[in-house]
């Protein structure tokens, strides 16, 4: 009986937290080095070269602000994975986008 009862608790917790990044204390850097390094080396762009997280390339586009990088992390354009709350946490978002706005001037 212990050992049942033990085994449904772990099975809802793994449950709850399946899916939950586990990014807590990560600094921008490492959350960009994670989620968007591979497509964004060194601040370029591996799928769309127009399209670079390079400040003069972001304010191009409209792009000057944590926000605007936040939603393009949320509703990305054609050819960029969509990385919703799930995935990366608002808070993350944001150290990412101020990681990038900090680095790639």
């Amino acid at each position: 009986m212990k050992k049942s009862l033990t085994a449904a608790i772990m099975a809802v917790v793994f449950v709850s937290f399946a899916g939950v990044s586990y990014s807590a204390g990560k600094s921008g850097e490492e959350l960009f080095n994670q989620h968007c390094a591979m497509c964004h080396p060194d601040g370029g762009n591996i799928v769309n070269p127009e399209y670079t997280l390079h400040k003069e390339d972001l304010q191009e586009h409209k792009i000057t602000k944590a926000i605007d990088i936040v939603g393009k992390m949320r509703h990305p354009g054609p050819g960029m994975t969509e990385f919703d709350k799930n995935t990366v946490s608002d808070k993350d978002a944001k150290k990412i986008a101020e990681y990038i706005l900090k680095t790639f001037k």
